[in-house]
């Protein structure tokens, strides 16, 4: 049975924790790994009344590269463990949250796996959680790995 687990990734140590338990929950199965890195442009101080020509492009441009980096980090430490896997790689614009609830919604994933932060008390109030709004939109099961 083929098995698409879409693996949002953010850094490295979260999203190996998170392949490596996605390899575990579906041994057996073909396993395709969608990968999903989500650029916030907020992260970059945008706003549109006071976004300067070129800073954002090449903000943007930065962004990418190091998701194609993070990718091919993930991928090499799964291939590391296994070859019968397959990867799909995605990058998407927005809130991290939101981006990945609509990528499930618009796409083709049975499961999430990802990883969290753990932050607790004040700081999970004032940055919240990635990981607690996915689990409380998705359409699909999740599971979080700390």
């Amino acid at each position: 049975m083929v098995v698409r687990v879409l693996l949002p990734v953010d850094d490295r140590e979260h999203a190996r924790r998170a392949c490596d338990l996605a390899v575990e929950l579906f041994p057996g199965d073909q396993l395709v790994l969608v990968l999903v890195h989500v650029v916030n442009p907020a992260d970059a101080g945008y706003s549109p009344e006071g976004a300067v020509p070129g800073i954002g492009e090449d903000w943007y441009e930065r962004q990418k590269k190091d998701g194609a980096a993070l990718f091919d980090d993930i991928e090499a430490h799964v291939r590391a463990q296994i070859d019968d896997v397959e990867f799909e790689r995605h990058i998407e614009v927005g809130r991290p949250a939101r981006s990945i609830v609509r990528y499930v919604e618009e796409g083709d994933a049975d499961h999430i796996v990802m990883g969290s932060h753990g932050r607790r008390g004040v700081s999970r109030l004032l940055l919240g959680s990635v990981a607690e709004s996915v689990v409380r939109r998705s359409p699909v099961p999740v599971t979080v790995v700390q």
